[in-house]
């Protein structure tokens, strides 16, 4: 069997126009406007999905980027954190030191050249004025 060849209608001859022709006239029109709508329902469903595709394609980039800074501060935070904390240590070690008479004496000796009694200073020039 070959396939169904669509005839065009001849302009000289006349359609019938029966109530059965009329019915499949608008059956074909019905199927026709069906198709035209399931295309366009299609055709909007792809463009939201695109829509909703980038902007969550977005969304996701722009929480990437925003999470790579938040890290890389967090590791510069770090590493402030253990230089404070250093500092924090060998304040709390001179604080401790500071609470012995011995070693405040020894400084003030040193710095401010005090003496204790019967004690005599001698200053010394440095070698590196010279």
């Amino acid at each position: 069997m070959e396939p169904k060849q669509q005839r065009k209608p001849l302009a000289n001859v006349a359609s019938i126009q029966t109530e059965y022709v009329r019915s499949l006239h608008k059956k074909e029109e019905r199927i026709r406007a069906r198709k035209v709508r399931l295309y366009r329902r299609l055709a909007a469903y792809a463009i939201a999905a695109i829509i909703i595709l980038g902007t969550l394609t977005s969304t996701f980039i722009n929480q990437k980027q925003a999470l790579s800074v938040k890290e890389q501060k967090v590791v510069e935070l770090l590493a402030e954190l253990e230089v404070v904390t250093d500092e924090q240590e060998m304040l709390n070690r001179q604080i401790v030191k500071l609470s012995d008479d011995d070693y405040i004496a020894k400084l003030a000796r040193k710095n401010y050249f005090l003496s204790d009694k019967n004690e005599i200073i001698f200053s010394t020039p440095d070698k590196k004025k010279k």
